[in-house]
């Protein structure tokens, strides 16, 4: 399939369906702090527990640092690594995604190192949206996605995701009424971001049927994907039809807590991912040289590395939610992901930002409202997510704080 087409202008869609660049200016895209800041400066600020960013209070395996110290003493990489990425990593990339789920790729044309799995999206979009192009996302998302579909010119066309059963589920009717004459892609997020959500093999299967049937490119962020407590994590490449249409997306700071690290990558046939690389050149154009080799060992780390890391943070979320359970929340165990989302309406709360704002003086922690993460704000208003990804005797003392909410 070509990686560009041009589009005859077509009749708008309604305005409560989607959101159009015009309504809201680059400017507002690229001004002011996330959420993420504001949560994260909030807890420097009153001394809380910060189990609102996602990342870890550790460090991740010892010898995976000290690869990273021997490539810096060494000089491999202190320097512009290649463009794409170091042919180590690469090769080790491609190894990865061969062992773990069958897909073969050419380590040379089409796999594209990055500067965290957010750069990998922003180039993707940028190199494969155009002006009026809509791109279907899965609703709460990565704040991320809204504001580089912006900057492309693209327009956001969200699908919501919505509890039921004690977990989220994606409608996969309303998925394909999303699609139009003007869709250009489907912006996927499996293991999900805030949800915990992962996608099944029906669910995926009818992505696939509907992204071959209307020829639509697929752009899939899997950055959780060792990160499965429930079901397993399927990449759709491998779906029949999928593979010539689909970028995958992963890093490594998830998976092996350096999220400092910032070293992503790309995997996709040799045309996607090479438009890809022609906008990632204009952004960071290469970063974390060293690192790279660093990730290229852990990517061969044997399997109990990932075994272990999976049991932990299961008892981890495990712990979290049944102490958010007992402060009154309800709770949507996550299938996946380091997040758990609560609905606060049994607190006797309704609104998630006021919620965030007021935790950590009446109790000293730090979450984050979900909200943010949708257009329809009415939708995510009540939700609330915290992050276990922290040491053990962090969230027992989180969960000690949040019992006052229960007195």
């Amino acid at each position: 399939m070509a990686v560009m087409t041009s589009r005859e202008p077509g009749p708008q869609p309604p305005p409560d369906r989607r959101l159009a660049p015009s309504r809201r200016s680059r400017k507002e895209w690229l001004g002011g702090t996330t959420i993420f800041a504001e949560m994260s400066a909030l807890a420097v600020r009153t001394g809380a527990i910060n189990l609102g960013q996602g990342f870890p209070d550790t460090d991740g395996p010892e010898e995976i640092r000290e690869a990273a110290v021997r490539a810096l003493r060494d000089g491999r990489g202190n320097q512009y690594p290649p463009g794409p990425g170091i042919p180590e990593l690469r090769t080790a990339i491609t190894e990865h995604q061969l062992k773990r789920y069958g897909l073969a790729y050419d380590p040379d044309t089409e796999v594209l190192v990055t500067a965290g799995a957010t750069e990998a999206i922003a180039a993707a979009l940028l190199a494969l949206v155009g002006p009026g192009d809509e791109v279907i996302a899965l609703e709460p998302y990565y704040d991320s996605y809204a504001a580089c579909i912006g900057m492309a010119g693209g327009i956001r066309v969200p699908v919501t995701l919505r509890p039921r059963d004690g977990a989220y589920h994606l409608d996969l009717d309303e998925l394909r009424d999303a699609v139009t004459d003007r869709t250009r892609m489907i912006l996927l997020n499996t293991p999900h971001n805030p949800t915990g959500t992962v996608l099944g093999r029906e669910e995926l299967a009818a992505v696939a049927e509907l992204a071959v049937e209307r020829d639509l490119l697929v752009v899939t962020d899997e950055v959780y994907e060792h990160l499965v407590f429930e079901g397993e994590h399927r990449p759709i490449a491998e779906l029949a039809g999928m593979r010539e249409r689909t970028l995958t997306i992963s890093s490594a700071g998830k998976t092996f807590s350096f999220t400092g690290w910032k070293v992503g990558w790309v995997t996709g046939t040799p045309e996607l991912v090479g438009a890809v690389r022609s906008a990632k050149q204009f952004l960071t154009y290469v970063a974390s040289g060293p690192f790279q080799y660093a990730i290229a060992e852990a990517l061969r780390l044997p399997d109990r590395y990932f075994d272990d890391l999976r049991a932990d943070l299961l008892a981890k979320r495990d712990l979290l939610s049944a102490g958010l359970t007992a402060a009154g929340f309800e709770v949507y165990r996550p299938a996946g992901t380091y997040f758990v989302t609560t609905d606060i309406r049994p607190l006797g709360e309704s609104d998630g930002f006021a919620f965030c704002r007021s935790l950590p003086d009446r109790c000293g922690v730090v979450a984050v409202p979900n909200a943010v993460f949708y257009d329809h704000r009415e939708e995510g208003a009540p939700f609330v997510r915290f992050a276990f990804c922290k040491r053990k005797g962090v969230l027992e003392e989180a969960v000690t704080r949040l019992k006052q909410l229960a007195l």
